[in-house]
């Protein structure tokens, strides 16, 4: 990035300190669900979720929606607890407070496809670390969840410029990344490390934000940012993108991040890709119905049959 343009995405990520603070249940309610499950209290669960009002009425919306299909409502924030379970209370809480962040009018890509997006690569990193044996699937699913950050930055700083950029990949069928350091000067791998070191972010978070689209660029063989980014392509090629096709071919295993973690999670070589790509279709299926119950209307949607997969956790 030349110095201009970083000296100018530093001044904007810095005025950003004045963004919303998070709601004060946020912390610990966080906490509390990332406990093993043996440790986790159900009933303080329920009395931390009742503290925000906000919060308690979207997970009572979604525990009551065709998503679940329950035989009776659930009419109680206790009931919505126990139908959602712990993960999915997590992924309500922490897309209802990134997309507080960022006003309707100041979106460049649209909020339904980058949470699809970010929870899709969420929920097939953990999948991918279940199966390799990498030792800390929750970090594998923060670092899915938040590798993108820096398109909520660059959407809230150059709200303009970002959409002028996002129309030129749509045309081109060009990757994101490549338009925005054509266009802007940097990436949203820059823009989102600005902010996560003002949030002072987990560092292994942080070196995923910066180089999950430059892998050969960051710290020598961290297979969390090499996890990433074969997800990344992976979900990107899979419908899980960024709401558009991009024109080009992907060999996960001759990109170098799939060596990087064969190294570090040798289990790696005896995973059938053909399979895991298959099985990302239920991912999709499970992912757009979660995100749009989370963004769709306050309204009830219509009892309907149940599907199957997408209730399989």
């Amino acid at each position: 990035m030349n110095p201009a343009a970083q000296a100018e995405l530093r001044k904007r990520v810095q005025e950003l300190r004045s963004l919303p603070t998070s709601p004060a249940v946020l912390k610990p309610l966080l906490e509390l669900l990332r406990k093993a499950p043996a440790e986790i209290e159900l009933s303080e669960v329920v009395k931390l979720v009742s503290y925000e009002k906000a919060i308690a009425a979207q997970l009572l919306r979604i525990a009551n929606s065709a998503l679940y299909a329950r035989a009776r409502p659930a009419e109680s924030i206790q009931a919505a607890v126990f139908a959602l379970g712990t993960q999915r209370i997590e992924d309500v809480l922490l897309s209802n407070y990134f997309t507080k962040l960022v006003p309707d009018n100041k979106w460049a890509v649209d909020p339904i496809v980058f949470w699809r997006h970010s929870f899709g690569c969420a929920l097939v990193c953990r999948h991918l670390a279940e199966q390799i044996a990498y030792p800390d699937t929750d970090q594998a699913y923060l670092a899915g969840l938040l590798h993108d950050l820096g398109i909520v930055v660059t959407s809230l700083t150059y709200t303009e410029q970002y959409r002028a950029v996002l129309a030129s990949a749509l045309q081109q069928g060009k990757p994101l990344d490549e338009q925005e350091k054509e266009k802007l000067g940097f990436t949203h791998c820059d823009s989102g490390v600005a902010l996560a070191k003002v949030w002072q972010l987990p560092s292994a978070i942080a070196e995923v934000i910066e180089w999950h689209h430059a892998i050969n660029d960051g710290p020598p063989g961290n297979p969390l940012v090499a996890m990433t980014h074969l997800v990344d392509l992976l979900c990107r090629m899979r419908d899980l993108g960024y709401g558009y096709q991009e024109w080009r071919a992907v060999d996960l295993e001759a990109d170098p991040a799939w060596a990087i973690l064969q190294k570090h999670c040798p289990k790696l070589a005896k995973i059938d890709l053909a399979r895991f790509t298959l099985d990302l279709d239920d991912y999709v299926v499970r992912i757009t119905s979660l995100v749009d119950e989370i963004f769709s209307p306050s309204q009830k949607s219509e009892p309907k049959e149940p599907n199957k997969t997408i209730l399989e956790e």
